[in-house]
């Protein structure tokens, strides 16, 4: 109740600085700074709330302007507890009808999809990654992310590459935040394999997921089908064996020794240490396996872990992480798991247009709050949006035991890497990711359909169809 009395003051005195400003002839920037207490399960933390209205004489949206928000249903409930409320705030603060739907995060991209088709629908969607996949039906958003630099500094580079197009110098998203993917270990186990700080390389997670599986029947959880943490589970691997889909030239170079190496890898690692379940994994599967102490391993965020910690918060203290494991020669490279990239697509014009760009400066301004009410599970494109992220997490405030459990993340940003990495994630790339062929790659020859060699031949043939597609439309370089 107190949380919620604070916030009433905060967008009252939004509302209060709006209105003294239209009866000014003059324009009038204001801008407010609230400290509000968040009680959380551990101590109180304060969380400043930066609130900037620029106002006018003049009402800057007509009535009647309307935002249509659609996005997921965030891993961390509290998150969109948060969201909504924040977005119909600064609405009413702002003459807008703000109004925010959530799907299933699979259901974004055909959402999508079918909009752009009909010419209408949401303002704003956002995409978890692969947004380069609708660069012919969205905005360019430069403006924006120009203006949100000038305020908040450079853009992390992971989100510049999921945002911007170079091959037409296009910034067709919006990137407000990102999130890592450490490893996440059952610390019991993995000290009983003799790694009591959790695998440090890929051979460690080899030999120590296979102990455990022998020994304790525990198999490890990398995913092998067609959702998200495969895919990002996969590359990883790759790209840690020194391989990659392209070069930074964006000429494809999936068939490499390095990244028939990769896949040889990941054949033994299936065989020693998982189950035939991995084929039929969901995005959330990993989590379950888990959260149910079924899993020794899992390449994911912390998602699971806030879940376990409020079902069953001494299990919760047997889990740990890891930044991202090392290959054969010291390359350590894993992507983010995924990132926030708000689209507008080109149906959008007029009022409903600049206030969407509006709404996107105030939630980057407001940053910290994502960041808290995510459970620190959201990481901010804008770093100085949120100087209280080191200290959250050296000191957990939704009381991880020891409270710095989190402070690996810190290093997330030594070694998290994009989509289309060494690349730009253009949509060639997103287009291999929308089609889920690396894992199919690495699925047949963990199976044996096919030899890694034979494998990653099949793969090369499919992307370069892909890669040609869009260099005829000019959207892709390497002219070769």
């Amino acid at each position: 109740m107190r949380y919620r009395r604070l916030l009433f003051l905060a967008v009252l005195l939004m509302i209060t600085a709006v209105i003294a400003a239209a009866c000014s002839s003059q324009p009038v920037e204001v801008t407010r700074v609230i400290t509000e207490t968040v009680e959380v399960p551990a101590e109180p933390v304060e969380v400043t709330r930066i609130v900037e209205v620029e106002a006018e004489a003049q009402p800057k949206f007509p009535e009647g302007t309307e935002v249509k928000i659609l996005q997921w249903s965030h891993f961390v409930p509290q998150y969109d507890v948060w969201f909504d409320p924040f977005a119909e705030e600064w609405g009413r603060a702002n003459g807008v009808n703000v109004t925010v739907d959530h799907v299933n995060i699979a259901d974004l991209a055909p959402s999508l999809s079918a909009a752009i088709d009909a010419g209408e629908g949401p303002t704003l969607v956002e995409l978890p990654l692969a947004a380069a996949n609708f660069v012919e039906g969205v905005h360019d958003l430069s403006d924006v992310v120009m203006r949100a630099q000038e305020l908040y500094g450079p853009m992390a580079e992971t989100c510049v590459a999921n945002s911007y197009l170079p091959a037409i110098d296009k910034w067709y998203g919006y990137c407000h935040g990102w999130v890592p993917d450490p490893g996440d270990y059952d610390i019991r186990l993995w000290t009983e394999a003799g790694f009591p700080e959790g695998p440090d390389t890929w051979d460690d997670l080899l030999e120590g997921g296979a102990f455990i599986k022998e020994n304790f029947g525990v198999p490890m959880g990398l995913g092998l089908s067609p959702e998200i943490d495969s895919n990002m589970a996969m590359r990883a691997i790759i790209w840690s064996f020194g391989g990659s889909i392209q070069d930074e030239n964006e000429c494809v170079t999936i068939n490499s020794p390095e990244v028939v190496s990769a896949v040889e890898y990941l054949v033994e690692l299936y065989n020693r240490t998982m189950t035939e379940e991995v084929f039929s994994w969901n995005a959330a599967s990993n989590n379950q396996g888990l959260i149910a102490g079924e899993l020794s391993y899992i390449l994911n965020s912390i998602s699971a872990y806030r879940s376990l910690q409020k079902i069953d918060p001494e299990a919760a203290d047997n889990i740990g992480f890891v930044d991202a494991l090392k290959g054969p020669n010291g390359e350590q490279h894993a992507s983010a798991h995924l990132w926030y990239i708000y689209v507008i697509p080109n149906y959008v014009e007029g009022p409903e247009l600049e206030a969407a760009k509006e709404f996107l400066l105030h939630l980057t301004a407001n940053y910290n709050q994502a960041v808290f009410n995510s459970e620190l599970y959201n990481f901010p494109a804008f770093e100085s949006t949120v100087p209280q992220l080191e200290g959250w997490l050296a000191n957990d405030p939704f009381g991880s035991r020891p409270p710095d459990k989190l402070q690996i993340l810190l290093t997330a940003k030594d070694w998290v890497t994009y989509l289309g990495w060494p690349g730009p994630s253009n949509p060639a790339v997103a287009e291999v990711y929308a089609t889920n062929i690396i894992p199919t790659m690495m699925g047949k020859a963990a199976l044996g359909e096919l030899t890694p060699e034979e494998a990653v031949a099949e793969a090369e043939a499919q992307i370069n169809e892909i890669f040609a597609k869009w260099r005829e439309k000019g959207l892709v370089g390497c002219n070769e």
